[in-house]
């Protein structure tokens, strides 16, 4: 049977939509030495080869829906165009699915298909809400890989297309510190998608807790110029992560980091805005002008991430783990300070007469973090800047002088 996809199937959201949000689908099993897997059965899956070089996506991803509000207000992306019949009809016949050539062809443009028993399942590493990954075997290269297989059973056509989007997003993106999509997998007689990546042994959060490891600030900044280089490449190809959290950081045994988890990612235009969701960016990591209920907003929300990820690695711990929203701007006013006069005028944010403070919060990043390492507190003051404007670039917190681009200090 072929895939049936309904257009009155129960939207299941995460809960990241509700408030907050958990690891958006993938509870990693990753750990910091490695560890001889025993090989299991194989399956047998069919293959399609993107090409190129790839890097493994893994926990905190899982094809997940994205947040109600988004499918909701959202119209079909022009950068996800349908293809004309005739090309559709050429993928069909090249292998794709059907369902999957009908609901996001351009993503799926100019790919090959490999045949099927190529590669073999070796270990589950990594679960979801509608996804599984897993370690596996490439059996034409040898190569170890990470499948992360996605079900659209019964899931409304509109489900399709955001993974598509991400399909899309990450064959635009190619850069050493990004995840780079290896190929596609899919099976005729099911609903499910597989995506290709390099396996990659750690991520950063899965290393941050290990008992047994303590970063020195060498590797700290190392770290940072990977996870702001990878940012630079997104922004200066259009696309806003929305969901950057240590989880999402994968590093491998030579020290290389790669931004990971695009489910989340969306394209954006500075010159041509159009209204977002806000329901993006895990908790922690969330920047205010989204609690806010920000829909006009840039690169700032992934400057901001960044900056909570870099206090994070100083600190040994996160810096702000609030359990609400409410709580959670608490902590960033405490922080950070609340927002000045002039930026409730000219932000005229939804949220705001809600979560106005009566009296404003000075504030305190350097008595808080008075034990950090002088050099790190001006990238921190201006990744952690209330406005968003004041975050600048990602090109410019790379000329800090808390960045170091020497990759040796990694290990």
């Amino acid at each position: 049977m072929g895939c049936v996809i309904s257009r009155e199937a129960s939207s299941g959201v995460d809960s990241e939509s509700k408030g907050e949000k958990k690891d958006l689908s993938v509870e990693s099993k990753r750990k910091v030495d490695d560890v001889v897997v025993p090989k299991v059965d194989s399956e047998t899956i069919e293959v399609h080869d993107g090409g190129g070089e790839a890097k493994k996506e893994e926990n905190g991803h899982g094809g997940q829906r994205p947040p109600r509000g988004e499918r909701r207000r959202s119209k079909p992306n022009p950068r996800l165009g349908n293809l004309p019949k005739q090309s559709r009809g050429e993928q069909v016949a090249a292998g794709w699915p059907p369902w999957l050539t009908e609901a996001c062809g351009e993503a799926l443009n100019g790919w090959i298909p490999r045949k099927a028993d190529t590669f073999e399942k070796i270990d589950k590493i990594g679960s979801g809400t509608y996804s599984n990954v897993y370690k596996a075997k490439d059996m034409l290269t040898g190569k170890i890989v990470a499948l992360k297989k996605v079900r659209f059973d019964n899931l409304e056509p509109e489900s399709v297309r955001f993974m598509a989007r991400e399909i899309l997003i990450l064959r635009r993106l190619d850069h050493t510190n990004v995840v780079k999509l290896e190929g596609l997998v899919t099976s005729r007689m099911s609903c499910s998608l597989y995506l290709v990546f390099e396996y990659m042994e750690h991520d950063l959060a899965g290393l941050a807790a290990s008992p047994d490891i303590k970063f020195t600030e060498p590797q700290v900044k190392c770290y940072m110029h990977q996870l702001l280089s990878g940012l630079e490449h997104c922004h200066n190809r259009g696309v806003l992560h929305r969901d950057i959290k240590g989880s999402n950081l994968l590093i491998d045994n030579g020290g290389v980091l790669k931004i990971a988890d695009f489910g989340l990612a969306s394209f954006f235009d500075p010159n041509h805005k159009h209204p977002m969701t806000s329901r993006v960016v895990t908790l922690w990591y969330r920047p205010p002008e989204l609690l806010l209920g920000a829909t006009d907003y840039g690169v700032g929300v992934d400057l901001w991430s960044a900056g909570c990820i870099l206090a994070e690695l100083l600190a040994g711990k996160p810096i702000m783990p609030g359990r609400t929203e409410v709580e959670q701007l608490h902590k960033i006013y405490k922080l950070c300070g609340s927002p000045s006069d002039e930026y409730w005028r000219k932000a005229k944010l939804p949220n705001a007469t809600l979560f106005r403070p009566r009296e404003p919060y000075k504030r305190a990043i350097r008595e808080a973090f008075k034990e950090f390492p002088p050099s790190s507190l001006p990238l921190i003051e201006t990744l952690l800047a209330i406005d968003p404007a004041e975050r600048q670039t990602a090109t410019a917190a790379l000329s800090s002088e808390v960045i170091f681009h020497d990759r040796a200090l990694c290990l």
